[in-house]
């Protein structure tokens, strides 16, 4: 694989995924997964140190973003978690990675977390920022704090929700960044730079079932049915996981990823990042990425 940072593509059985790598193809492999509504650039700050530890580093685009395309039209456009994890797991497979760290964003950390709950042999370290495993299930209690913080995942159920993303994805999304980390002042590039990927084809009809099936009120993709039934039960995973949650998360609130440590049976951490919202490695990157390295160095 190319040592610099480029745009690069490799296929799977569903997908065309297009990903940024950097560095020599024999150093130790961490993909970085990006969460909604955000995408690779949300690693930039990232890059460097990585790098410089010695880390090959791998930054797909998730299905319905950026250059990332279905390889056929018949495919159900499903943003279901399950299609999630198994776009990592495929992905891995697909550039020849038999062990690699992840570390995954919202979206990305939770196929973060099916994979590593399905194929721990092959993850070394698990890090995941802003969500806590054990919250995928529709019938999950929820504080009214949470419930509020989740409109848009209701909104989205409706006609009217549907149509306010698909015409105005980019409003909506700058929405979210500002309600999600609301005392991140972000520059108007920073955000421009990713809200190009929303213009992939997929990205609004991905978005909306991902919601919807996330409650019940979408099928899933019957591919992924299997994976489905072994994740009802929360499987635990036996990977070191780190978690990292902003203390000012508009999207998740921290309490939500509190007492998980009986979902892990490997080594398991929690930092939370003072005044960080829902993007900490945007927001505090220097504290984000100073507990990853830390994480990463922690025997496998």
């Amino acid at each position: 694989m190319p040592q610099s940072n480029h745009l690069t593509f490799i296929e799977t059985d569903t997908l065309r995924i297009g990903f940024e790598t950097s560095g020599p193809p024999e150093a130790p492999a961490v993909i970085l997964l990006h969460g909604w509504p955000d995408d690779v650039r949300t690693w930039d700050a990232f890059l460097r140190p990585l790098r410089a530890a010695g880390y090959r580093v791998i930054r797909p685009y998730l299905r319905g973003y950026g250059p990332t395309r279905f390889l056929s039209a018949s495919t159900p456009r499903s943003g279901q978690l399950a299609a999630l994890g198994s776009d990592l797991i495929a992905f891995a497979d697909a550039l020849g990675l038999e062990r690699y760290s992840v570390i995954g964003h919202d979206w990305g950390a939770r196929a973060a977390y099916i994979a590593a709950s399905q194929t721990p042999e092959r993850i070394t370290h698990c890090i995941a920022l802003s969500v806590g495993w054990g919250t995928n299930t529709p019938g999950q209690r929820l504080s009214l704090q949470q419930s509020r913080n989740y409109w848009y995942h209701w909104f989205f159920a409706t006609p009217r929700g549907e149509t306010e993303l698909r015409e105005d994805r980019r409003g909506f999304a700058r929405f979210m960044w500002n309600t999600w980390s609301p005392s991140w002042k972000f520059a108007d590039s920073e955000f421009a730079n990713t809200a190009a990927s929303f213009d992939n084809p997929d990205w609004a009809e991905i978005c909306v079932h991902s919601y919807r099936h996330r409650w019940g009120f979408a099928e899933g993709d019957p591919a992924y049915a299997a994976l489905e039934a072994r994740l009802q039960e929360t499987p635990r995973i036996m990977v070191p996981t780190l978690v990292l949650h902003g203390t000012e998360d508009g999207a998740n609130h921290p309490s939500t990823s509190e007492d998980r440590e009986r979902y892990f049976g490997a080594a398991y951490r929690r930092v939370l990042i003072p005044g960080a919202g829902h993007f900490p490695q945007r927001e505090k990157p220097e504290e984000a990425v100073e507990e990853v390295l830390a994480w990463l160095a922690h025997p496998a």
